[in-house]
């Protein structure tokens, strides 16, 4: 049996995609009630109402029965890692992360969380350009599914979570796959504000562009692979996330770009906008190894309660220099 821990949209989509096949699926909810509103009903109408849910999930409450399965996907938001897996009991040799973000109170990456808290475990990163509705309605997708354990962890979990519409693509890269999905999270904030501000489509894709030469700078100092970078986790995740209104992260910067409180925003949000937990530890962490983020250091100043626009003047009036640069 396969398992996923936690049933937010994301939880919720990736059980739906791996029952596909009619393979039996154990799903974790923290929410009272919603394990068996899902159970009878079929449905998460708290996260993923789009989605009829396969009758090979079964939803539970109780985070011991997850020791059944023989692989888990942990899905709960990454500032919650760590005290999830402090509650689960006996755990299987394969944990799938397929959370994004950085822990704000460490400064460390998922796969280092889980791997203190698991270390006999052979941890994977699942990330990539992936919206939860698509997922569960059957749509095409491709993913980067890095693996600590290399191609003997691959050749075990390719098997379990490839399907037809769901393609999973190699790398031992954690680092580079971590680092394209916590740092496009807070790209799509800035993304957010340029269309909040309408400051137009030239103005997004630039953002974009500079945008992903802070994700490269950034990766490097870390020990990631410009590679992995330009592939599905970095380069595609940060495009899919800059351009929709079906990104929390997005939506959170359109937000913000409009004037909204950002206290307020984050007080009356049901789902996470990982990148408003990412961006003061990202910032913090690229200052201390000299990195310059400028976008990402604008987010930050965002988040904190500085007026949009006066961060983006700040941003247009940076200093000339060659594209390319660094930094």
């Amino acid at each position: 049996m396969i398992g996923v821990v936690g049933a937010g949209a994301w939880g919720t989509a990736l059980a739906q995609m791996l029952a596909s096949d009619g393979s039996e699926v154990l799903l974790w909810a923290l929410e009272d009630g919603l394990a068996e509103a899902i159970n009878e009903t079929h449905r998460n109408d708290l996260y993923l109402p789009s989605a009829e849910l396969a009758p090979s999930i079964k939803a539970t409450n109780a985070i011991a029965d997850m020791a059944q399965c023989e692989v888990l996907l942990l899905v709960t938001p990454a500032q919650h890692l760590r005290s999830v897996m402090a509650q689960m009991g006996s755990l299987p040799r394969d944990l799938v992360l397929c959370s994004k973000g950085i822990e704000a109170s460490s400064g460390r990456m998922m796969h280092d969380v889980a791997h203190e808290m698991a270390p006999k475990c052979d941890i994977a990163v699942l990330s990539g350009p992936t919206f939860a509705h698509e997922v569960a309605a059957g749509l095409p997708t491709a993913v980067t599914l890095a693996c600590g354990g290399g191609q003997e962890q691959w050749d075990r979990l390719s098997r379990i979570i490839a399907r037809p519409t769901f393609r999973p693509y190699y790398s031992d890269d954690l680092v580079g796959a971590e680092v394209g999905g916590s740092v496009k999270n807070v790209l799509a904030i800035a993304c957010g504000v340029v269309e909040g501000l309408q400051l137009g489509q030239n103005a997004r894709a630039a953002l974009i562009s500079r945008g992903y030469a802070e994700m490269m700078r950034f990766g490097e100092a870390f020990g990631a692979r410009r590679d992995t970078l330009a592939g599905l986790c970095g380069l595609g995740d940060l495009v899919l996330t800059c351009s929709s209104t079906s990104s929390r992260n997005f939506s959170l910067g359109k937000a913000l770009g409009e004037g909204q409180d950002p206290q307020a925003l984050m007080a009356d949000r049901r789902t996470v906008a990982e990148g408003a937990f990412t961006a003061p530890i990202l910032h913090k962490l690229a200052v201390e190894k000299g990195v310059d983020m400028p976008i990402v250091e604008a987010v930050n100043r965002l988040l904190e309660g500085a007026a949009a626009a006066e961060v983006a003047q700040d941003i247009l009036t940076r200093p000339l220099k060659a594209e390319g640069s660094d930094p």
